[in-house]
């Protein structure tokens, strides 16, 4: 039985060549992990979250232990991989006096104007509450080490970042959104007029204008229910951007979510545009393709798509 039928994608398909599609969709773990670019490392595995919760504990031990400058970026809401840390950090009493703590993104309103920290929906609400207050108050950063972007900073915060961090954040972590976002550099108009990659690797933090694919993958959220209650969503935010992944001394992205840890999966297709699709602003973390990076991939979201008859949502 034939699958074709002619159709053009919606507008909100970042790509919209299907026969690049359905080329992704049809590879193997195998095809995935080779990659022309041989600084970037592939690396088909479960529980990756594991290594990078392990990278950031060794180099904030290490700062420790050395007296030397740590700085590393955290994305939210992620309590059970912030609270194991902040374990690690109190069973060990390893101060963070030399760390420099980053977040990468915060929701805003229509206007522009950012979450209070008080939003228990909101990303610092998380961080703050699932991380910094969870270390013990004596081993906790300085609180001018805490980068947290706001109404008033966005404008200039990866300033702030590269200031504070000596050019670059020493250990950046990352998770692809729906859309194939880093943080909240999502494909949105402030960010995709540009007309180079080489242009668009030198913005800086904005507050954006959230892609209706974020928008629909967040209502799918803990924070929002699980219930894709879209309007609950806010339909701004402010971000990093993608000059502070340039400017990373260390790059791990992990492409590893499952709808409520069951088989199905938004990222399977989006870890595929971003590791072997076009380089483009549409699907912004298609930027690892041409910077030293590492991206872990869990099996599940390797494995090939294809058209399951008998399975439901």
């Amino acid at each position: 039985m034939s699958n074709t039928f002619n159709f053009t994608p919606a507008d909100i398909a970042p790509i919209k060549d299907r026969e690049l599609l359905e080329r992704l969709a049809r590879m193997t773990p195998e095809e995935i992990e080779k990659h022309d670019n041989p600084d970037v490392n592939i690396r088909i595995i479960s529980n990756a979250g594991a290594i990078v919760i392990a990278e950031k504990f060794m180099g904030i031990k290490e700062s420790d232990d050395l007296d030397k400058p740590f700085s590393t970026i955290f994305g939210n809401p992620n309590p059970l991989t912030h609270m194991a840390l902040a374990e690690l950090i109190n069973r060990n009493r390893v101060s963070c006096r030399n760390c420099v703590f980053v977040t990468m993104d915060e929701w805003a309103d229509e206007d522009g104007n950012v979450a209070p920290q008080t939003y228990q929906s909101g990303f610092i609400y998380s961080f703050l509450k699932y991380f910094i207050n969870k270390i013990d108050p004596e081993l906790r950063p300085k609180p001018e080490n805490i980068l947290i972007p706001t109404t008033e900073n966005i404008n200039y915060f990866s300033d702030m970042i590269d200031e504070k961090t000596d050019g670059g954040i020493d250990f950046f972590t990352s998770g692809p959104g729906w859309a194939g976002h880093i943080a909240f550099i999502d494909p949105s108009p402030e960010y995709t007029q540009v007309d180079s990659i080489e242009e668009y690797l030198q913005q800086p933090a904005k507050v954006v204008t959230l892609h209706p694919l974020t928008i629909a993958q967040n209502s799918l959220h803990g924070v929002f229910g699980c219930s894709g209650n879209v309007g609950n969503v806010p339909p701004k935010a402010v971000t990093i951007g993608p000059r502070d992944v340039l400017h990373a001394k260390k790059r791990i992205e992990s492409h590893g979510l499952t709808t409520m840890g069951t088989f199905s999966s938004w990222q399977r297709m989006t870890s595929r545009l971003i590791t072997h699709g076009p380089v483009t602003p549409m699907v912004p973390g298609s930027i690892y393709q041409v910077l030293p990076c590492t991206i872990f991939i869990d099996p599940n979201i390797a494995k090939p798509i294809e058209c399951l008859e008998l399975t439901g949502y």
